[in-house]
């Protein structure tokens, strides 16, 4: 945990936090409301996370994880959302943390302009606590970990059948692509989303994003009948996960952060677990003239497949999806980000890096040397690998 009270920049660095971290004060008031927490000792850290303010918080009976949301952001009824599904998940055996109620029964807490939750925090080392999304794994163990815990993850998300959320800043939804028209899917994702529906510049990268991501949007046309609808946590990130040990052949013992989940299906899931562990893309900050500067971590990602599968085998769609879905994954959250940053923090600057840099940049990566050695691999593993178990 940064405990300098920094949050993660946009290139990576660490900045100023936009929103203050907790205070003792806060924690105070807060807690008092949750009998079962015991009494508030210490703020032990706070987390560099940027969209939220966040802190483990020592208290007379253990630890509690505290976040702080602006209500702009996630309100009571965005927060039960997410509390609906974890609670799924732990019912079901899911190494997820439990979501503490309050009192009244309450498990998010509005006060003002705030909304508070409050988790326990899992057993486990926090390995990649300061580690941005889009950085790498340390082992190839790591990563074979990391995709068998996202598969006992789905395992444990059938059976939820909660519709899907409805439009918020900061969530990686999946609509516009699974739509036969994306097109006019677009139109209407915008339109729901007034920062973005009112930017002119937002509405040019995204016709420019339709156009690039539209071959990877054909490919994945024909196989959308086969992917069941499914709660996906769509962040799992090493950083995400609390591990087994230090070593460099831990395990995966507790998946975090569910702030983005929401009701897509299992390959979207993996897609964005491929996204956000094995390309490196904030090297393409820098380099964005040169996209095959990119690392892309093909032993990472043998891993973290083979782990996948080895709890929960793709049938052969869903395995064929594996490869246009991990162009397309991210495009519905860089627009959710510019919503974001455009809708609660009112910065053109930010939004442009989402809009731009973001939905635009990976695009257009796709389609370089490096982004072709991506989905070439997948859909090479996808016609090749072995299939023990196989589901039908």
């Amino acid at each position: 945990m940064n405990t300098a009270g920094k949050a993660h920049g946009m290139d990576g660095s660490l900045v100023e936090p936009d929103w203050a971290p907790l205070t003792m004060e806060e924690v105070c008031a807060l807690l008092s409301q949750f009998p079962g927490c015991g009494e508030p000792l210490e703020i032990l850290s706070a987390s560099p996370r940027p969209f939220s303010a966040a802190s483990v918080a020592a208290t007379s009976t253990g630890r509690v994880f505290i976040k702080r949301h602006h209500r702009s952001v996630r309100d009571q009824e965005g927060l039960q959302e997410e509390h609906r599904f974890l609670n799924h998940l732990h019912a079901h055996g899911a190494p997820v943390p439990r979501v503490f109620a309050a009192a009244h029964g309450e498990t998010a807490i509005e006060c003002g302009e705030w909304t508070y939750e409050v988790h326990e925090t899992p057993r486990g080392v926090d390995l990649y606590g300061d580690a941005l999304s889009w950085t790498p794994f340390r082992t190839i163990a790591h990563a074979r970990s990391a995709g068998t815990a996202l598969a006992q993850l789905n395992r444990a998300a059938e059976g939820f059948d909660a519709p899907r959320r409805k439009p918020r800043p900061l969530i990686a939804s999946f609509s516009i692509f699974a739509a036969e028209n994306a097109n006019a899917e677009m139109k209407e994702y915008l339109a729901a989303r007034q920062a973005l529906s009112e930017n002119a510049a937002v509405q040019t990268h995204a016709k420019v994003a339709l156009e690039l991501l539209a071959p990877f949007h054909a490919e994945l046309r024909r196989l959308l009948p086969a992917l069941s609808a499914l709660w996906t946590h769509n962040d799992l990130h090493a950083s995400n996960l609390l591990w087994s040990s230090e070593a460099e052949n831990a395990k995966a013992s507790a998946i975090i952060d569910f702030g983005i989940c929401d009701r897509t299906n299992a390959v979207h899931d993996l897609a964005h677990a491929i996204e956000r562990n094995i390309v490196e893309w904030l090297v393409l900050v820098e380099h964005r003239a040169q996209p095959d500067r990119v690392p892309v971590h093909f032993d990472h990602l043998r891993a973290l497949l083979d782990g996948y599968e080895a709890v929960r085998p793709l049938t052969e769609d869903e395995a064929a999806a594996l490869a246009p879905m991990t162009a397309l994954c991210h495009a519905e959250f860089a627009l959710s980000e510019a919503d974001y940053f455009l809708g609660v923090l009112h910065s053109e600057e930010k939004a442009r890096m989402a809009h731009d840099g973001w939905l635009v940049g990976h695009a257009r990566w796709f389609h370089s040397a490096a982004g072709e050695r991506l989905l070439g691999m997948l859909r090479q593993w996808a016609a090749t690998r072995d299939r023990p178990g196989k589901r039908s």
